[in-house]
């Protein structure tokens, strides 16, 4: 639980041997007597006395965590970074997120690790503050960019159209910029006295204040959770529903033109089938992230509603716990379901393949697809505009291929269905000719 008395933060200046450590009669400098009225009055725990093992079954685990998050992570930004056919724009947004969760494990995890063995908070009032401020920064990052990430897939799924050309490289770091500064703008107030960073749980991590019962930090904690939580799933939930009510539509006209469709098209088909699986991993990995904050998010709120006894410190922790856990899900991911990626990671770290299961002969035809640009032979009117039988070489992005696909596929599909209705017509304009004998 967070620790809500700033005053608490401080030394206290009597015995100089403990200005700056935490004793087993005292809380940040505060003698055991005043602990304890400090505890009928505000805390809301009884004792933050647990047993020893408890705090190191979670340094175990947060050791895990904090070495599967910070390798995992690495390895993601150095396959998306080193691989050509992965650096597009879109994914820019997982190397965005793979940062922030690599952030995240760093200066989380050892932190937490190191205090769990000490079964106390070490690293005083400014390291309770940065860590806290961190966890947030970070946290709120990774939030956002999922939604981005969302927001991205919708579009290219469901409006093909509208977003050819749309993102490039440079909106893309704009709109990353965006996402940074605002959660900046929800991770700095507690430093301006919005709220307040503060110990919490069994007092070996830090978080914002969200158990004080003042406006002004019950303000901070609604506001931050509708911002950075809900209105963010909101628009994960809204774009997802749209993105497979698309899937499902597209699949139906896919089922009729497939059969006596070109080869061109048969290729372009495949790659939008590969960008409907890109919008499932997303999905997955988001599905996942929003699990591991949502017990967190839970006890913020229990404790914003006045009704912290029904916790222990223990049962506090254990979501914090879970929250860090998040930073695992994006490599290990993709690690399983991104062919792409797991190419990528065997082509530069040989040794991985075994791991990976990808074959010497697949990585090295990754190497191959990597070094030449996708190009694309349109012959439509009906997709480019140009006149019937003008053929055009354009080099572009997967992306751009399977929504020029997407289009050539719902342009087909109607043009098909009026001439059914027209053919239709017809034979109703036969049958009601009178008959000559």
């Amino acid at each position: 639980m967070p620790c809500t008395d700033k005053s608490l933060m401080k030394p206290h200046k009597s015995p100089p041997s403990r200005d700056t450590e935490f004793s087993s009669a005292s809380l940040f400098g505060i003698t055991s007597l005043s602990f304890s009225l400090f505890k009928a009055s505000l805390y809301p725990f009884s004792t933050v006395d647990v047993p020893g093992h408890a705090h190191y079954a979670i340094a175990a685990v947060i050791l895990a965590v904090g070495i599967t998050g910070t390798l995992g992570n690495l390895l993601v930004i150095y396959a998306f970074c080193r691989s050509r056919g992965l650096r597009t724009p879109t994914n820019m947004f997982i190397i965005n997120l793979a940062m922030s969760d690599f952030l995240m494990s760093v200066t989380q995890c050892p932190l937490f690790f190191i205090n769990s063995l000490n079964k106390r908070w070490i690293f005083g009032e400014k390291g309770c503050e940065l860590y806290a401020f961190c966890g947030a920064l970070f946290g709120i990052a990774s939030m956002i960019t999922l939604t981005v990430i969302a927001l991205d897939r919708y579009f290219v799924i469901t409006r093909p159209l509208a977003s050819i050309g749309v993102m490039s490289k440079k909106k893309a770091l704009l709109i990353l910029l965006g996402v940074w500064l605002y959660s900046l703008a929800w991770s700095l107030p507690p430093f301006f006295g919005w709220s307040a960073y503060v110990p919490e749980g069994l007092l070996t991590s830090c978080s914002w204040d969200y158990i004080t019962f003042t406006p002004s930090v019950r303000a901070y904690t609604m506001l931050l959770f509708c911002f950075v939580f809900f209105i963010p799933l909101i628009a994960i939930i809204y774009s997802y529903m749209f993105i497979f009510r698309a899937i499902k539509n597209t699949n139906r006209a896919v089922q009729k033109l497939t059969s006596d469709s070109s080869k061109e098209s048969q290729r372009l088909f495949q790659r939008m089938k590969n960008e409907w699986k890109m919008a499932k991993i997303a999905l997955i990995v988001i599905l996942l992230y929003i699990i591991s904050w949502t017990p967190y998010s839970m006890v913020a709120l229990v404790f914003a509603s006045r009704y912290s006894h029904l916790l222990t410190p223990f049962m506090n922790t254990i979501p914090a716990v879970i929250a860090k856990a998040s930073t695992i899900h994006n490599p290990i991911i993709y690690a399983i379901a991104h062919p792409k990626y797991r190419m990528a990671i065997a082509k530069f770290l040989p040794c991985l393949q075994p791991l990976l299961r990808v074959s010497h002969r697949d990585s090295r035809s990754l190497s191959y697809a990597s070094t030449r640009r996708p190009t694309v032979t349109s012959q439509s009117s009906d997709i480019n505009g140009l006149p019937r039988g003008t053929r055009r070489l354009s080099s572009i992005s997967d992306s751009e291929s399977v929504r020029k696909f997407f289009i050539y596929l719902v342009t087909a599909y109607q043009t098909r269905k009026r001439h059914s209705a027209k053919e239709r017509g017809h034979d109703c304009e036969a049958n009601d000719k009178p008959r000559r004998f």
